[in-house]
């Protein structure tokens, strides 16, 4: 169903640690942890599994960003530590072996444009998910998703207690979808092969994921979008390929591949897990992928809402491996979260 992919995710902060330096710094712990502290307080249990955050203020993508970002998930979790430890401690990884693939399909409807969203897991993989909103002081708000195993915390990691709340800050960086004040919608997904992306120039480096947080933080449309990405070097999350759905209120929907470290720009309203771009590379992937694809693009002349698009993602969707389906409206701002193939009884979310 799905191709086998070890991950390699090194997210890990050292809890002693935090709490130590937390309690080491008195009176100035406001000043320092006061946003962090208080986003680790907001977190809630929606449902066994799923949990909830906000993050409001400076989260420290802009100094990220001005330190030159990251070129690997090492290099993100040395900053990570020292931003959430406020500059007192530094960090190590681990190693997870994970598996997912995953659909998405864009269209436009009478109410709005709406992007459908499915990310599929390893099966017997139960970990912890988390919707995330965010309020940066400098850019969009916005609503995303993580898949909590992948800060690298340790298999059955859920942020039940004060300390493992902090910890899952760390998810504000890792976003695998979402979408913002302005309509904007991306979500990651292998794209076929494990060949990774490391691109070698003098500018700022990204992750995937951390990709996916400057989109939603700083892009209003397609077009910006992929402008700025070409603005920086791309280099692979989780040690395997990746391609970017993207979509916008105007209904343009495109993926973003990398070829040979290339960033190629397909217009294409459905994604799934094979290449997309004309060139040596098209068609790659396995044939559960063509299956899926071809079969979004079938049900995409049907849909005429929203509840039309959570039909076509459960047609796509498989038991005990999608852990979400998402619909987003990009005109209305809002989202549709339907846990663990819930589709009856969604969580939604609306971005003011």
């Amino acid at each position: 169903m799905k191709t086998k992919r070890t991950i390699k995710t090194v997210i890990i902060i050292t809890l002693a640690v935090i709490l130590t330096t937390v309690s080491a710094v008195g009176i100035y712990a406001y000043i320092l942890f006061g946003d962090k502290v208080s986003a680790a307080g907001s977190v809630k249990k929606l449902e066994d599994g799923l949990y909830y955050m906000e993050y409001s203020g400076d989260y420290g993508f802009e100094e990220f960003l001005g330190n030159g970002g990251a070129s690997s998930e090492n290099e993100m979790a040395s900053y990570l530590i020292s931003f959430m430890s406020g500059g007192f401690a530094e960090g190590e990884a681990e190693e997870v072996s994970l598996d997912f693939g995953c659909s998405t399909l864009t269209t436009d409807t009478p109410s709005g444009t709406v992007m459908g969203r499915n990310f599929d897991w390893e099966p017997g993989k139960d970990g912890a998910v988390m919707i995330i909103h965010t309020k940066p002081s400098d850019g969009f708000e916005s609503y995303s998703t993580t898949y909590l195993d992948f800060l690298g915390f340790g298999e059955g990691f859920a942020p039940e207690e004060f300390n493992e709340k902090y910890m899952s800050i760390a998810g504000v960086y890792v976003p695998l979808d979402g979408i913002n004040e302005k309509g904007l919608c991306v979500a990651d997904l292998l794209s076929g092969d494990t060949d990774t992306t490391n691109q070698q120039t003098d500018k700022t480096d990204l992750t995937t994921t951390s990709a996916i947080r400057l989109l939603l933080d700083k892009a209003s449309t397609v077009e910006e979008a992929v402008d700025m990405l070409s603005q920086y070097d791309m280099h692979s999350s989780i040690g395997t390929s990746h391609h970017l759905a993207i979509s916008d209120a105007s209904g343009k929907s495109v993926v973003v591949e990398y070829i040979d470290d290339v960033m190629v720009v397909t217009e294409t309203s459905a994604v799934t897990n094979h290449y997309l771009s004309e060139g040596k590379k098209y068609g790659i992937g396995n044939e559960e992928s063509h299956r899926r694809f071809e079969k979004l693009l079938n049900i995409k002349p049907r849909i005429s809402d929203k509840e039309d698009m959570k039909d076509c993602l459960n047609s796509v969707s498989y038991e005990n491996i999608t852990k979400w389906s998402i619909v987003y409206n990009l005109d209305e701002k809002s989202l549709d979260f339907c846990f663990d193939r819930n589709f009856t009884n969604p969580y939604t979310f609306n971005i003011d």
